[in-house]
């Protein structure tokens, strides 16, 4: 038997390993992004940015800001639908039992499998017939189908575990329904909160599916996208691409460090019941 010294050795090394393995992709994007399209298609490819420019950088400046501003938008106009609609939801679920959450909970569970393409292309139709394709706030209500049942899930897992002392108590001292849950359950609630607004704000600002789909041709458009208007037959902008991914990935990046803690104790949240 090996000792434990060793053993823990070994396992750093596969760990290491196994991490430059699958953060080499990020590697490669910050490299092309640094590459001259005249070395793009150079073989073999250099693995350094030997020659970098920030002319993929310089392109983000000039056409993307406009799209960054949009998803920023959008992102946080589905964070917002999100939490209002999902966490009275998911209280009501918890700590009301109304009659039928069963089959709520059930409901919700499908709506996480139906496809998205399915979805988006259901919101064509409605969007065409009522005029409204390409509108910042169409993509939000878009966006929040997909983050609302996910919220609602979290939500009610979280606050299950919540006393029922604490609601007892606040209802003692003259609290309704709606009191008890804005002053004292939603404080509490924190790590679930962060973790329905993080993924709310990551599914809707890496949406492509809804974007191109309900994209009626306007200026309103998101940063995916962006990333696509450089893709064509005969135009593979590819530094200007992976610039503007690397540019598109810092505030996922920032939030998921920020956030990573809070997010951890809230999709746990449930699993472990005293």
């Amino acid at each position: 038997m090996k000792p434990p010294v060793a053993r823990n050795r070994r396992n750093t090394v596969v760990g290491v390993v196994l991490t430059a393995i699958m953060l080499f992709p990020v590697y490669w994007m910050v490299n092309v992004s640094l590459t001259p399209q005249s070395r793009m298609r150079k073989d073999p490819p250099d693995l350094l940015p030997l020659h970098p420019t920030f002319s993929g950088y310089r392109a983000v400046l000039d056409d993307q800001l406009p799209y960054l501003g949009t998803s920023l938008l959008i992102g946080l106009g589905t964070v917002a639908v999100t939490l209002v609609l999902s966490a009275p939801a998911g209280y009501a679920m918890a700590k009301l039992h109304p009659r039928g959450a069963g089959a709520v909970g059930l409901l919700l569970l499908i709506a996480q499998m139906i496809p998205g393409i399915v979805m988006a292309m259901g919101f064509y139709g409605v969007f065409l017939e009522l005029g409204v394709m390409n509108t910042w706030w169409g993509l939000v209500v878009a966006d929040s189908t997909i983050a609302v049942p996910f919220g609602v899930m979290i939500f009610a897992a979280f606050m299950s575990g919540i006393p029922d002392e604490l609601i007892s108590a606040a209802k003692i001292d003259g609290a309704g329904v709606w009191r008890t849950f804005r002053s004292v359950v939603l404080p509490v609630s924190r790590n679930a909160i962060v973790t329905v607004s993080l993924f709310s704000f990551l599914w809707a600002w890496s949406d492509f599916v809804f974007a191109t789909t309900l994209d009626g041709g306007g200026t309103m458009k998101p940063i995916t996208l962006g990333i696509y208007k450089y893709i064509g037959n005969n135009n593979q902008e590819w530094n200007a691409i992976m610039a503007t991914a690397v540019v598109a990935s810092v505030p996922a990046t920032v939030l998921l460090v920020l956030a990573q803690r809070y997010v951890a104790a809230g999709v746990t949240a449930g699993a472990v019941k005293d």
